[in-house]
């Protein structure tokens, strides 16, 4: 806006600034001309030529250009450039006009100097009859980097006001804009989940007033999420006692029709009801506890982590026909979390490697620093389903077509490695299959 205001108030102050000095060199060529011939009215008959030498040098000096006085003839009677008296300038269209008693000024091409020139004759007068000449000549050139100059320093002054604007503009904007990075910042924390995150009430009043507000919002979302929270953890407690009441009237059932091939096959299937119903509050249980911290953080061994999710899974991989291995690099495998934290979130990546795993191929747990890693040769992750299948109850077009499952596994892995600093990750692996990769902070 300072530029525009520049240039919108600059560009007609140099347009009119190189018409004022045009016109006052002009001005000032035809002023000093009269001086001229005012004053050698009674030096040019008889011709007292050391005096009017000495008139038109003065005057040349004023005006920056050549003054000369000729007589009644157009014979040159002095010359500020030193020229000998005598040479007729008559002929000179400036000097016709000025013995025929008219002042003239006119811009012309010089054959003598070879370039234009602006020149001024103004008629020497006796009892209103002249009786010799005066003309100023300047180069236009002259006159042109007089303008220039005048421009060039309107330019730098519009240049320096400019940078002084900007600087101050800069320091105005930093001062304005410190409030709304912090608000940016506090904003991405609890973005990340840190729901503590605040900022101070500073600034103008709409800052001011924006910075109470996102306060209160975070403060609120605090208390609606601990509200959740505690409504889920609740909830799961409160299920699991009509759970095991329904189990045992199920087993109890079973039992006074054993043998019945359609009721054991009913109450089987109920059974493996009850049993999901039980996993999804079990999960639903941990993923409201998320977040807390309830267990101390400590650097782990990702290696000893990595076998000791070999030695659970591995009856359960045989079951299945498939192989488990485990392997790493020893060497700096380490990580910052907490031990049964960590083990949760290995053992839903291992389980669900387990179920969409065909038989007789091979899951892998592969460790290194900051990060296990589990391998299958499973279907794999349909495009666009990397972050889709993290969504609590989302299972992905594997999981819907494939083995049931609750749809919790990983979003807890996931949240569980998020809590201390860490991440989960899944990525389709080249041949087919899965790579979901464990990352913890060193």
């Amino acid at each position: 806006m300072l530029l525009l205001a520049l240039i919108a108030l600059g560009v007609p102050l140099a347009l009119s600034l190189r018409d004022r000095v045009g016109s006052e060199v002009r001005s000032q060529a035809l002023s000093q001309a009269q001086v001229v011939a005012t004053s050698a009215a009674e030096l040019v008959e008889p011709a007292r030529t050391g005096v009017l030498n000495r008139l038109v040098r003065r005057s040349a000096e004023s005006v920056r250009g050549r003054v000369i006085v000729v007589d009644s003839n157009g014979r040159l009677l002095a010359d500020s450039a030193g020229e000998n008296v005598g040479r007729s300038y008559a002929d000179r269209p400036e000097m016709k006009a000025a013995l025929r008693g008219h002042t003239e000024q006119i811009t012309r091409n010089s054959e003598t100097l070879g370039t234009e020139i602006l020149a001024t004759a103004v008629p020497v007068l006796e009892h209103t009859k002249p009786h010799g000449a005066v003309r100023i000549t300047q180069s236009v050139d002259a006159v042109n980097r007089a303008v220039r100059t005048s421009i060039l320093d309107v330019a730098a002054l519009a240049a320096i006001v400019l940078a002084l604007g900007m600087i101050a503009g800069a320091l105005i904007a930093a001062q304005i804009a410190r409030p709304i990075r912090r608000l940016d910042r506090a904003a991405r924390r609890v973005a990340d989940g840190d729901l503590d995150a605040t900022v101070a009430v500073e600034g103008s009043t709409e800052q001011r007033s924006l910075a109470r507000t996102f306060n209160e919002m975070t403060l609120r979302v605090k208390r609606l999420l601990r509200v959740q929270q505690d409504f889920v953890a609740d909830a799961s407690h409160q299920l699991r006692t009509p759970l095991t009441g329904l189990r045992l009237r199920l087993e109890g059932l079973g039992e006074r029709f054993r043998g019945n091939r359609e009721v054991d096959a009913e109450v089987g299937a109920a059974m493996r009801e009850i049993d999901r119903l039980s996993s999804i509050v079990d999960e639903l249980l941990i993923l409201s506890r998320a977040g807390e911290h309830e267990l101390p953080g400590e650097e782990l061994d990702l290696a000893a982590a990595s076998h000791r999710a070999g030695e659970r899974w591995r009856a359960t991989a045989a079951e299945r026909e498939i192989e488990l291995e485990v392997r790493g690099v020893d060497e700096g495998a380490v990580g910052w979390c907490a031990g049964p934290d960590l083990d949760r979130s290995i053992d839903a990546l291992v389980e669900n490697a387990l179920l969409y795993s065909p038989a007789g191929s091979t899951v892998t747990i592969a460790f290194g620093p900051g990060r296990i890693e589990v391998l299958d040769r499973g279907p794999g992750l349909a495009p666009g389903e990397e972050n889709a299948v993290f969504e609590r109850f989302s299972r992905g077009s594997a999981g819907q077509r494939g083995p049931s499952g609750t749809g919790l596994g990983l979003p807890i892995a996931r949240e569980l490695t998020r809590q201390w600093g860490g991440d989960v990750q899944l990525f389709n692996r080249d041949g087919g299959g899965l790579r979901a990769i464990i990352e913890v902070r060193q």
